[in-house]
């Protein structure tokens, strides 16, 4: 019996768009064409140091030691597939949707399973016929290192997975500056990704949970404060679990947040805090200006190191 196992991987899911379609039009012509494509698949995703997983139906999984290798893999097996299509009449053309996800896994014998698992298929299963879409765990590795620029699908809701996933597809073809911000998606939305996304509009990942934790801590504050003023001997103590509570609904968002840097935002945060604490025990000294310091220089140490 094989050992079971966990590793950190990045997850290589791919289908085909109207696989029911094209077979009830020639199901020979179908699966021969199936196995010619896939076989260019199987052999980029080898060329990248990747491994093909398990095949089942149209589906195929891989999986790869390195983010960078199976984004770009993945460019390369839908630009390969584009040439083939070329010469096919639109309704003959056999289009792979991919999702990639970097996630934890189990590892049985030669098979992966778990969440990692399942969130690259959903990404697949949202992205349009010949595109590409990932998550945000694999966009902060690759965005400084592949030449393409990406479009910010929103946190998509995906069944059986807890917290919506922040997505982004790939933008295949237009070649912008390496790590070129997202871009808000255009018009020509994939559809499935629409209807999966929990809002019509694209947004930050998941706020559900900033905001319960924001309605807790407010009605807190809240009675705090009723409970500071009915008791009142002159001293407003109430101002400091106000400004903890503030604190954590600060830290909390700095880490859910998706527009600024991640790495640094917490610092600034903890800046805001110590400068607050500062102003409310003011005795005549700016004494949070060395603190400020320190964090300025932490702050630019975390930039430099960026990947």
């Amino acid at each position: 019996m094989s050992e079971t196992q966990r590793k950190l991987t990045t997850i290589f899911a791919a289908d085909v768009q109207d696989y029911t379609r094209l077979m009830g039009a020639d199901e020979e012509g179908t699966l021969a064409m199936l196995k010619h494509y896939r076989d260019g698949m199987s052999r980029l995703i080898a060329a990248h140091g990747g491994r093909v997983v398990n095949t089942w139906g149209d589906g195929l999984l891989a999986d790869f030691p390195s983010v960078v290798e199976a984004v770009r893999a993945a460019i390369d097996v839908q630009n390969e597939l584009a040439g083939k299509n070329a010469a096919r009449p639109m309704d003959g053309r056999m289009l792979f949707r991919i999702g990639i996800n970097l996630g934890d896994v189990i590892v049985e014998g030669e098979d992966i399973y778990g969440d990692g698992v399942n969130i690259a298929a959903r990404l697949q299963a949202s992205a349009p016929a010949g595109g590409i879409v990932i998550s945000n765990t694999v966009y902060d590795q690759v965005r400084n290192k592949v030449a393409v620029a990406f479009d910010f699908l929103g946190a998509l809701e995906m069944k059986n997975v807890a917290d919506a996933v922040p997505s982004y597809a790939v933008r295949i073809g237009n070649l912008g500056s390496i790590g070129a911000e997202p871009q808000t998606p255009a018009s020509v939305v994939p559809q499935r990704a629409a209807e999966m996304t929990a809002a019509p509009a694209p947004a930050p990942p998941p706020r559900g949970r900033l905001r319960k934790l924001g309605s807790i801590l407010a009605v807190i504050g809240a009675m705090l404060v009723v409970i500071n003023i009915a008791t009142w001997e002159g001293e407003f103590w109430a101002v400091w679990p106000l400004l903890a509570f503030a604190f954590v609904a600060a830290m909390a968002w700095a880490r859910m947040q998706d527009r600024f840097d991640r790495r640094v935002t917490p610092l600034a945060v903890i800046g805001a805090g110590i400068v607050a604490i500062n102003m409310l025990t003011w005795h005549g000294t700016f004494w949070a200006i060395w603190p400020l310091l320190g964090l300025c220089v932490a702050a630019g140490i975390r930039w430099a190191m960026r990947d």
